[in-house]
């Protein structure tokens, strides 16, 4: 059995058993939440169009030899640490980030400098921190997060060399 379809069983199977919880507590619940769901796919789908066509401009704009120089597998560390700025100032949301770093990695992006950009973007995307994370959180809390969450980027990036190509 695939990986691809080990995935898409387990998360069909949670939808199927969300949809089971929802239907066991009523029909109005279930209703509501079959509303809910159909209008959140109907949000998302769109971004998700934008996002996939976005990076495939982003990957017909930025040449091949930017990316293979400054986050190929030859870069190395320094590959690594400009890939976590990187990451860190890509805007946008999951549909972006996960784009530009399959853009990176089609384009001669090496595995650890792409794991290392996601995970930054994940962890330090700054519109996030500055636009949802201070207003609702002290910012002295945020800021000792990102902080705190600084060498993760490079452990995982570490861990993808140590692994080899997924």
């Amino acid at each position: 059995m695939s990986a691809a379809l080990l995935i898409d069983i387990l998360l069909w199977g949670s939808v199927f058993g969300v949809g089971l919880i929802a239907f066991r507590r009523g029909p109005p619940v279930f209703k509501a939440s079959l509303r809910e769901g159909s209008m959140d796919f109907i949000n998302i789908v769109p971004r998700i169009a934008l996002g996939v066509i976005g990076s495939g401009y982003i990957a017909a704009i930025i040449p091949q030899e930017v990316i293979s120089g400054w986050l190929g597998p030859d870069s190395g560390w320094l590959g690594v640490a400009t890939a976590v700025v990187a990451g860190a100032a890509t805007p946008g949301g999951p549909v972006i980030g996960f784009s530009i770093g399959t853009v990176a990695l089609k384009s001669g992006g090496g595995v650890p400098q792409v794991v290392a950009y996601v995970v930054a973007w994940a962890l330090f995307a700054f519109q996030r921190v500055i636009l949802w994370e201070i207003p609702f959180m002290p910012a002295r809390f945020v800021w000792f997060r990102c902080a705190v969450s600084v060498p993760f980027p490079f452990v995982a990036a570490a861990i993808a060399m140590v692994i080899g190509k997924p």
